[in-house]
């Protein structure tokens, strides 16, 4: 997601744990047709699925366009509206991106959700009370309640050094968050992490090192069974997966496919997985055996894709727009997608 500047370096941290906060009531739950599928997933178990893509060749069609810069698209099922970052351009000695999430209500209304928001990738938490963050305003992933918008810090460090500049995140159904460092939005505030980009877990209030060889990782995702992460390096356009163990660490690291600047991504239920490439424009789909299957078509300079829609079978895809600026586009597909 969002790419400008790309240093590297090499260094080993040994991993330990830094404590964290996560805290946030559990919003009430909604009434309305919503409300039952808050914490629902539109994936059926043991559902056999058919080809996700209905050509080979999909092509996305722009809902509105006149943005500066959109990233972090996810489905909030409680109120079945779409929340996304809204980016502007660097301000300030530090060289930051200030940035807002936006609210967007089918089939037209688009509105502030919560200004300020520092953020770039999105996620809902499963029990579909609180927003997950990439905070790259002030280095962190944070935490905000989906019922009054307070803002918690998730992810404050790693061995006390701050964070490049948190940019994707993908969450757990046992609330495992995953989340990748590049330093694209860290401006011109000091690299605490010695030059290296990084991909890391929080559990249980514990932040852990998952890899830090990975030249600018950007967009990350698990499988739906939890069982795979996915993670896009843009700088060696390359996507590479991981064995995530019951305990939510991971190995067994291998590539799963190349693709031309991997930004951010999705999987559907039958695991087939969604890849945006910010150079090319398009969303590559690969089968969970990293078979590719198609692409989908976005405008130019494609950030990001998420699954929404109240069947889960609407792909909402933000990507630059022809003359300027970005949009958000949409499509139908065969299959719902995955929910987190």
């Amino acid at each position: 997601m969002t790419h400008h500047r790309k240093p590297r370096h090499r260094r080993t941290w040994t991993l330990t744990a830094v404590a964290i906060v996560i805290a946030g009531a559990v919003a009430p739950a909604a009434s309305g047709a919503f409300a039952d599928a808050a914490t629902a997933s539109p994936c059926t178990p043991g559902a056999t699925y058919g080809p996700p893509l209905p050509t080979q060749a999909v092509a996305s069609q722009l809902v509105r366009g006149g943005f500066n810069f959109l990233e972090g698209t996810t489905w909030d099922p409680r109120t079945g509206t779409l929340l996304l970052s809204h980016m502007q351009n660097p301000t300030g000695p530090q060289g930051v991106q200030p940035s807002a999430v936006l609210r967007y209500t089918p089939p037209a209304t688009f509105e502030t959700f919560i200004a300020d928001s520092g953020s770039n990738g999105l996620a809902i938490t499963p029990d579909g009370a609180r927003l997950l963050a990439a905070t790259h305003d002030n280095r962190t992933v944070s935490s905000y309640s989906l019922t009054d918008r307070s803002r918690t810090t998730v992810a404050a460090n790693y061995l006390g050094r701050a964070f490049n500049s948190p940019n994707d995140l993908t969450i757990g159904q046992d609330g495992t968050t995953y989340f990748t460092d590049p330093n694209f939005q860290r401006g011109n505030r000091a690299d605490e992490q010695g030059g290296r980009t990084g991909v890391f877990r929080v559990r249980d209030g514990v932040v852990g090192l998952v890899d830090n060889t990975l030249p600018q990782p950007n967009g990350i995702v698990l499988s739906p069974d939890g069982r795979t992460l996915y993670v896009g390096a843009t700088g060696a356009n390359a996507i590479v997966k991981y064995t995530v163990f019951p305990d939510g660490t991971t190995g067994n690291r291998t590539t799963f496919a190349s693709i031309r600047t991997p930004d951010g991504a999705t999987v559907d239920c039958a695991g087939n997985v969604y890849w945006a490439s910010y150079e090319e424009g398009l969303v590559h789909v690969f089968s969970p055996s990293g078979a590719r299957l198609g692409t989908i078509s976005a405008g130019r300079n494609t950030t990001n894709a998420a699954f929404g829609g109240p069947d889960g079978r609407t792909l909402y895809i933000t990507s630059g727009v022809s003359g300027g600026g970005f949009g958000l586009y949409q499509t139908r597909l065969n299959v719902p997608g995955n929910p987190y």
